[in-house]
């Protein structure tokens, strides 16, 4: 992987992670239409540019992940945090079998995008309710709760965590803009265990000791995520609490299409 494939690779995970478009999706494209090998590496270089992702989460919402005058308020959000998180960590010891080969199949990646499109483009009028009689923040574990098995469908490469989650927050009567906050905080521990047992199982498989450039794409990697991640969400919010969700299904839809087409073209297509 040279500099350029890493920066590409950085501003396709920080654009995408928090949008409900599906990373997986994207990075089918990318990695495919930049020839890069699915190798060891490349593979532990898409998990840990996460973390670079996820800090931008902690940046732009540190009032909620550090602890201030309100201990309890704070006590609650992470306790919540975690309850949504516990049903991904269950599903994934229990299934993570099926889930790997689900990861090898690029086209139930692209039916995954293609489904969830159709689903985005109804959702404004399935959640009209949402915007004036929504909650502006979670109230209850339960809830945080059912979001948690929302999250344990993104499993399915393609579904996207992000439009998962956002769902789960709807159906929950939460608003739109705090439906995809909670979705941002509930990224932190999903991906930052992730990144974790990544790293883990890449040592534990026999994989080389990082050389000083692989180390280097790995920084500078992080920080392109960082940057892109800070602007695509601030953005994000923004235009889905003014307009809504149809503009992701029909993206969706279009990246879908775009990979069966590939597919069928011969595209040597690979989920790294």
């Amino acid at each position: 992987m040279t500099i350029f494939q890493a920066i590409i690779l950085a501003i396709i995970e920080g654009l995408t992670e928090f949008l409900p478009v599906s990373s997986t999706g994207h990075m089918i494209i990318g990695s495919s239409m930049m020839g890069i090998a699915s190798d060891p590496f490349t593979k532990l270089f898409t998990v840990c540019i996460q973390f670079g992702a996820i800090l931008s989460v902690v940046m732009i919402y540190w009032r909620k992940f550090i602890p201030g005058n309100n201990f309890s308020e704070t006590f609650k959000f992470y306790k919540r945090l975690i309850i949504a998180f516990i049903p991904a960590v269950i599903v994934g010891l229990l299934l993570k079998k099926q889930i790997n080969a689900l990861l090898e199949n690029v086209v139930v990646v692209a039916i995954a995008l293609l489904v969830g499109g159709i689903i985005f483009i109804l959702l404004d009028k399935w959640f009209a309710y949402a915007e004036e009689r929504g909650e502006d923040e979670i109230k209850s574990d339960k809830k945080a709760f059912a979001i948690g098995w929302f999250q344990v469908i993104a499993m399915i490469p393609g579904v996207s965590r992000s439009a998962a989650t956002i769902i789960g927050g709807l159906t929950q009567k939460l608003n739109k803009k705090a439906a995809a906050e909670f979705s941002f905080f509930l990224a932190v521990p999903t991906m930052f265990a992730a990144t974790a047992k990544d790293l883990l199982d890449y040592y534990k498989e026999g994989g080389d000791k990082l050389h000083s450039n692989e180390i280097m794409l790995l920084i500078v990697g992080n920080i392109v995520a960082f940057i892109v991640a800070l602007l695509a969400i601030r953005s994000f919010v923004a235009y889905l609490t003014k307009h809504g969700f149809k503009i992701f299904g029909y993206y969706r839809i279009i990246i879908g299409l775009a990979i069966l087409i590939l597919y069928g073209m011969g595209y040597n297509l690979q989920i790294i």
